[in-house]
């Protein structure tokens, strides 16, 4: 796993925690797993499902009653991400404020990361 003992990887608002609450009591899920695949015009997406059981290698963020669970192949790419839930008129969804982006897309839904090396610098200093 990647991380930096007694940080967690990603931080969870009170609306995210809120709505992840919800969702989990929905079906009872034990939470949701967030990852990265290719795809998109960027060249990578987010991706969310439902978890119904852990998976001993996730990284683990718990807050409010809210419970993610990080993909491994995802945990360096996420790691110091806030995640949000928004609302507004048009369109309500989960937020992703990752510092780890070096580029997006237009329409949000797709992102590019920082290569792996200044990755790898940015977290260890």
């Amino acid at each position: 796993m990647f991380g930096i003992p007694g940080k967690q990887a990603v931080s969870i608002t009170p609306r995210a925690a809120a709505q992840i609450r919800t969702l989990m009591e929905k079906d009872g899920h034990e939470g949701l797993r967030i990852g990265v695949k290719k795809g998109g015009c960027a060249g990578m997406e987010y991706t969310m499902d439902y978890v119904a059981e852990v998976d001993p290698l996730d990284e683990v963020v718990e807050a409010e009653g809210a419970r993610v669970m990080i993909a491994p192949m995802a945990q360096m790419f996420l790691f110091g991400t806030e995640i949000d839930y928004e609302v507004s008129l048009l369109e309500s969804g989960f937020k992703f404020r990752n510092p780890n982006v070096a580029d997006a897309c237009g329409c949000g839904e797709s992102i590019k990361f920082k290569d792996v090396e200044e990755l790898q610098a940015d977290q260890s200093g």
